[in-house]
């Protein structure tokens, strides 16, 4: 068996289980390990506890201090830190900084709770350690910036003295959010750090202005709930809709961000409510794209997929963030579902409360896309007034398939002289069918000419790719690319 216990026989010398035979120095090495782990513990003793290191500083009894508390989502972690960071840069102002240690699996504590620390029952909770710090993004392109995961701040602001505790959200406790605990001398310093802190989050706040998503966990290591993307730069000539569809979303998106001031000078409600629906593949996601690039100065907050659940959030972040954009791409897959996100009420009903919620001068959109718009009539006949506009995005006509062959073709040599043939051939085609009969008839050229140098599509690779794609045993690819066989 593992392991030497000592088993002693009835007669002659004592063994050890795996029938090792008993030394006298093994009486050595158990008191040398019994020596150390008293000198250990007796030495920590004579360390100074969060209780003591606060008390030195505010020079003052830690018994009767009142804590002001302040709490903020996990996602403005960041938003915290840099707020923080400015606060204790202003001038006159000194800090010093004191980690914790065993401090995680230990479920909630606070600053309450590191003051009352002394005898033996310190050795139980939290103690001064190494300072902990985590990596957070702080913008798109890889931005990030250096955060507290837990101290304490030993802050000198005049002759006023303050300690704070700072926490992050810690997946391995029940931290799901950033907590600002504050002690001071002066009774309403404590309070006056907490609301500059959150005055100084707010218009600090990294988020305004940028194109985020939602992640699929609240916390991480090395991650926030809420990431960066790139703006996309699109022109309007990259979005190929018919012209009277164009102006109407342009006019309800772009146009009022643009007269903002002017509309509500006169009265008028900037928060509107925009519906893109359709048949799967005809260039809503695409839409969606084109009024994000020209929302520049815009907040923008994607909801999709898992991170559907987080409605509540992107409202009170679109909110503080004005102007801002919300939105909802598939907003179908709320409409009926009770309770998969979380809760009782169908988050089709909570993303309209929220939309009713807003006030009338709030410059928010909230955009959304469907392909299956018959189950959301209902639920937005019965609430009228959430969105203001209902944009069929259909499959594209004649003219449409021409301009967007066009923009597929790119960079990339092809001979089009028999394009209307082909448009004759692709009514009811999608811009996804469109796109996919470029990409294939570049692969069918590559194929045919595999040691030409320069890439060149012929008539023939363009009819030999439609060709293919109509083929019945393409059935299926066509079905994915949005196509509907008559």
């Amino acid at each position: 068996m593992p392991g030497s216990t000592i088993a002693w026989s009835t007669v002659g010398t004592p063994t050890t289980e795996d029938d090792q035979p008993f030394e006298i120095s093994d009486i050595g090495r158990f008191g040398r390990m019994v020596v150390r782990r008293f000198v250990t513990q007796a030495r920590s003793s004579e360390q100074p506890s969060f209780r003591a290191l606060v008390a030195e500083h505010l020079a003052v009894s830690v018994d009767d201090l009142a804590v002001v508390e302040e709490r903020w989502p996990a996602y403005e972690h960041v938003n915290v830190q840099a707020a923080l960071d400015t606060w204790l840069a202003a001038p006159g102002r000194e800090h010093r900084v004191v980690g914790l240690a065993d401090y995680r699996h230990r479920g909630s504590f606070g600053l309450a709770d590191l003051l009352g620390q002394d005898g033996p029952m310190r050795f139980h909770g939290p103690r001064p350690g190494n300072v902990t710090r985590v990596s957070l993004p702080s913008g798109p392109g890889g931005q990030t910036r250096e955060c507290l995961r837990a101290a304490v701040l030993l802050i000198s602001d005049g002759d006023t003295r303050l300690a704070a505790l700072v926490r992050g959200a810690d997946p391995e406790s029940d931290m799901g959010g950033v907590a600002l605990e504050v002690v001071a001398t002066v009774p309403d310093a404590a309070s006056s750090l907490a609301t500059e802190l959150r005055a100084l989050a707010l218009e600090l706040n990294v988020y305004r202005g940028q194109v985020v998503s939602f992640g699929h966990s609240m916390f991480g290591e090395r991650s926030s709930l809420l990431r960066f993307h790139d703006r996309p730069r699109m022109s309007p000539d990259d979005l190929i809709l018919p012209a009277e569809t164009f102006a109407d979303l342009r006019r309800q998106v772009v146009g009022v961000a643009r007269n903002r001031d002017r509309l509500r000078a006169a009265g008028q409600h900037l928060k509107r409510g925009l519906l893109l629906y359709g048949p799967p593949g005809v260039g809503k996601t695409h839409t969606v794209r084109y009024l994000v690039s020209e929302l520049v100065d815009t907040t923008i907050v994607e909801l999709t997929g898992e991170t559907l659940g987080g409605i509540r959030e992107a409202c009170s972040i679109a909110r503080s963030l004005q102007p801002a954009m919300i939105v909802v791409e598939d907003v179908d897959l709320i409409a009926q579902e009770r309770g998969h996100y979380g809760g009782e009420t169908p988050l089709l009903f909570t993303l309209l409360n929220e939309m009713d919620g807003l006030a009338e001068d709030a410059d928010v959109v909230f955009l959304l896309t469907t392909n299956r718009a018959d189950l959301l009539e209902p639920a937005l006949a019965s609430r009228p007034g959430r969105v203001d506009q209902a944009v069929h995005i259909d499959l594209p006509d004649r003219e449409s398939r021409r301009r967007l062959v066009e923009l597929y073709r790119g960079d990339l040599d092809a001979d089009l002289s028999r394009i209307d043939a082909v448009l004759d051939r692709t009514d009811g085609v999608t811009a996804s069918f469109l796109k996919e009969l470029l990409r294939r008839a570049a692969v069918i050229a590559a194929d045919r000419d595999p040691d030409g140098a320069a890439l060149t599509v012929s008539a023939d690779d363009v009819d030999a790719s439609l060709t293919e794609l109509l083929d019945t045993r393409n059935q299926m690819t066509r079905a994915v690319l949005g196509y509907r066989d008559e």
